[in-house]
């Protein structure tokens, strides 16, 4: 009984912090409705509590100096392909503008996770208040939707470059490559708009996401009312953004496998499995990480793996796509070296 009087206290006290004086009344008269119905809207409180790997302290000290160790390698790997691709006239090509892209968004979308995460894992706070995880859900979403967007855009690139090498520039115009960049970024932050405005209005109940950030389906799990009809429009949303653009690749990338299997020289045959290769295998990573997370029943999904998986597609794939782009790219390897050399005859 004391526990309780004590919960309905706490909550009285967080509710008047949002209402004004004059409101007192009609804050009970909610509260009061909510501890009928054996819940409070999680919108109305101060924080949410991040759980994150608290279940394995003894894992905490290990998670946090390897995942500092990636988190820098994202930051030096991508931001020297973003560079490499301004610096070098050679690498002034639709490829690598995509990439240059692609390597941004993984900059944004680590950033916007893994600083808390490491916060969190050194204990100093395990809280993030109700604005800052709307707007880390929103940007996390619209980040990576955006990538699953480009994605399709880069392996349309690749179809043009193999199946249609002789009009390739004319294909693949400067304007055009524009158009599809500016299309991929407004596709992923519209679809994040809409899933979080879906989110924002549903009742939540708790304060406690058993993650390391704030994720989309660790949302769901804190809905207190049957919200099945916004649920099957969220995840709507989500085939539109994961299941179709993986069609869409996987259909060009059919296409490319027949024309390199035409080729009668192994050389071209080697560098259209090379390149093509590369982008499937990110391909693949992204889009394995994001079914298992996104396009599986909310009753289905388990908050510890769920945890690893997100922590593969936030730390591990970021500063994977570097390292898969460049190891067998004579390109990016060969500006790398120029840049090198040029630093070198500088000092």
């Amino acid at each position: 009984m004391k526990q309780m009087i004590w919960n309905f206290e706490e909550d009285c006290e967080q509710c008047l912090n949002l209402f004004s004086s004059s409101d007192t009344l009609n804050c009970l008269l909610l509260l009061c409705r909510s501890k009928a119905m054996g819940s409070f809207n999680t919108s109305l409180g101060k924080s949410f509590l991040l759980v994150g790997f608290s279940d394995w302290p003894e894992l905490e000290l290990i998670f946090f100096i390897y995942i500092s160790i990636f988190y820098s390698l994202t930051l030096f790997g991508n931001t020297a392909i973003i560079a490499l691709s301004r610096m070098d006239f050679q690498l002034h090509t639709p490829m690598y503008f995509f990439l240059s892209h692609l390597s941004f968004l993984d900059l944004c979308f680590t950033t916007s996770t893994v600083p808390q995460l490491l916060i969190n894992l050194h204990g100093l706070d395990r809280t993030i208040s109700y604005g800052g995880c709307v707007v880390q859900l929103f940007i996390s979403l619209a980040l990576g939707s955006t990538e699953s967007v480009l994605l399709v855009v880069m392996a349309f690139d690749r179809y043009a470059a193999v199946c249609r090498p002789l009009h390739y520039t004319t294909i693949m115009h400067p304007v055009l490559c524009q158009a599809l960049a500016i299309a991929s970024w407004l596709a992923g932050f519209l679809n994040s708009l809409i899933q979080t405005g879906l989110m924002m209005a549903m009742p939540l109940c708790g304060h406690r996401l058993n993650h390391f950030f704030c994720e989309m389906p660790v949302f769901l799990k804190l809905a207190c009312e049957d919200t099945e009809g916004t649920e099957t429009k969220m995840f709507v949303a989500r085939v539109v953004i994961v299941a179709v653009p993986a069609m869409l690749i996987l259909g060009s990338y059919a296409q490319i496998a027949r024309a390199v299997l035409k080729v009668k020289s192994v050389a071209a045959r080697r560098k259209a499995a090379g390149t093509c290769g590369s982008h499937l295998l990110v391909v693949s990573l992204f889009y394995g990480s994001a079914t298992y997370t996104y396009l599986q029943p909310k009753d289905s999904y388990s908050d510890s793996k769920g945890k690893f998986v997100a922590l593969f597609y936030t730390i591990i794939t970021p500063m994977l796509n570097p390292l898969i782009y460049t190891l067998r790219n004579k390109d990016v390897k060969g500006a790398l070296w120029k840049v090198l050399g040029r630093a070198a005859a500088i000092g």
